[in-house]
C-alpha cells in the first residue's frame, strides 16, 4: 500500500463540505500509478446521519468507522494510522473534510517524500476558501506551522497575499493537510499506539506531533507547489497583544479550555529542553502572563488546572519517552523566524 488517507467527520460540521471534498480528493489521486486506500472516522452523535449517508450512496469505496462516541481528533487519527500500519502503507495524508485539494497536490507531496528519505513529512501551501461565497482566494492559510522564542505556534504567512517561495525546512505542520511517513510515525509513536498524544482531545496535536518528529531527526519540509484550500472557521487576526485578546472573544468556551490545557500540556513536555535562557526567560514570562490573563478575565480555565495536575504523570512519562537526537538548538534558531 502506498498511501492511506484519513479524514473525520462530526455531524452538520463537516457534512456540509464533503460533496466538495471528496471529489477534489479522488481528483487528485492518480489511479493509474497510486495503490491508496482512503478511511474516515466518523464521531457524529448518531449512526445514521448526513456525513455516513453521504459517503454510503456516493463513495461506498471510502472505509468509514463508525466511532459510538465523539473521539476526539487524536484519538481518531490514532486509529486510522494504526489501520494504515496494518496495511503496510507507506505514507498517511492527513487532511480535514473542510478542505478542497488541487490536482496535483497530492502527487507532488508524495513526489518530495519519494526523493527524500530523510524527510518525516511534508507540508503543502494552504490557501483560504471563502466557503460561504465558493471562492478560492490567494490568502494564504498555512505555510506550515513556526514557533516562537516564547513556546507559541502559529502557522507560518498566515493572512498574507500569495507570493513565491521555494521548498523548505520548517518546524512543523498543520492538522489540516500533512502527508507523514509512516516510518518516522513509528519511530516517535507512544506506547505502540499514541502518534498524536491523546491527552489532546483536541487542537495542538499537530504541534506536538511536528516537535516530536523534529527532535527525532524527521524534518518537515514545506512544498509551496503543493496547493490545498482551507476554510478555516475562525483565523487569528495577528500576532500583537491587542490582536491576541481580540481573537479570543471569537473562541468557544470549549475550544479555550481545550487550547489552554493543551499548550500547558506542551509546555510541560519540552520545557525540559537545552535551550537558552534567553529562550527560557521568554517562554515563562509569557506562560505566566497569559495565565494571569486568563485566571483574571476567563476563570473559567482555572479548572484546567486540576485537569493538568491530574495528568502530570502521564505528561512525565510521555516526556522521559522523548526521542531526542536533534539539538535543541538547532530548533531555536527556527524560532521567530516565519521565512
Amino acid at each position: 500500500m502506498k498511501i492511506v488517507i484519513g479524514f473525520i467527520t462530526y455531524n452538520d460540521t463537516t457534512a456540509k463540505y464533503l460533496p466538495f471534498f471528496v471529489p477534489s480528493l479522488k481528483a487528485a489521486l492518480d489511479f493509474s500509478v497510486l495503490d491508496y486506500r482512503i478511511l474516515a472516522v466518523d464521531n457524529s452523535d448518531t449512526e445514521l446521519n448526513e456525513n455516513s449517508v453521504y459517503l454510503k450512496n456516493n463513495w461506498p469505496e471510502i472505509k468509514l468507522t463508525r466511532a459510538g462516541v465523539n473521539l476526539g481528533f487524536a484519538q481518531a487519527y490514532n486509529l486510522m494510522i494504526g489501520q494504515a500500519r496494518e496495511m503496510g502503507a507507506e505514507y498517511f495524508l492527513m487532511l480535514n473534510p473542510d478542505t478542497v485539494l488541487t490536482p496535483d497536490s497530492v502527487m507532488k507531496l508524495i513526489a518530495t517524500l519519494d526523493s527524500d528519505q530523510s524527510l518525516g513529512a511534508v507540508a503543502p501551501r494552504i490557501l483560504k476558501w471563502d466557503f460561504e461565497h465558493n471562492i478560492q482566494t490567494s490568502i494564504i492559510d498555512s505555510d506550515g506551522l513556526f514557533l516562537t522564542s516564547s513556546q507559541r505556534f502559529s502557522d507560518r504567512h498566515q493572512g498574507r497575499e500569495l507570493f513565491s517561495s521555494l521548498p523548505e525546512i520548517v518546524f512543523g505542520f498543520t492538522g489540516a493537510a500533512a502527508l507523514l511517513r509512516m516510518k518516522a510515525l513509528s519511530d516517535v509513536v507512544y506506547n505502540g499506539k499514541e502518534y498524536l498524544d491523546e491527552l489532546m482531545f483536541m487542537y495542538k496535536e499537530d504541534v506536538d506531533l511536528s516537535y516530536r518528529l523534529t527532535l527525532a531527526n524527521w524534518p518537515i519540509k514545506f512544498i509551496p507547489s503543493a496547493i490545498i484550500y482551507h476554510d478555516r472557521t475562525a483565523s487569528p487576526l495577528g500576532e500583537g497583544l491587542g490582536q491576541i485578546i481580540r481573537n479570543r472573544k471569537n473562541k468557544s468556551r470549549l475550544v479555550k479550555r481545550w487550547s489552554f490545557l493543551n499548550h500547558w500540556i506542551l509546555i510541560l513536555k519540552y520545557s525540559h529542553l537545552k535551550y537558552s535562557c534567553k529562550v527560557k526567560w521568554r517562554t515563562w514570562r509569557y506562560q505566566f502572563l497569559s495565565l494571569f490573563f486568563a485566571l483574571l478575565f476567563e476563570p473559567y480555565l482555572g479548572k484546567e488546572l486540576i485537569t493538568l495536575r491530574r495528568i502530570r504523570r502521564e505528561i512525565r512519562a510521555k516526556r522521559q519517552a522523548l526521542k531526542i537526537i536533534v539539538n535543541p538548538k538547532i530548533i531555536e534558531k527556527m524560532m521567530d523566524k516565519q521565512g
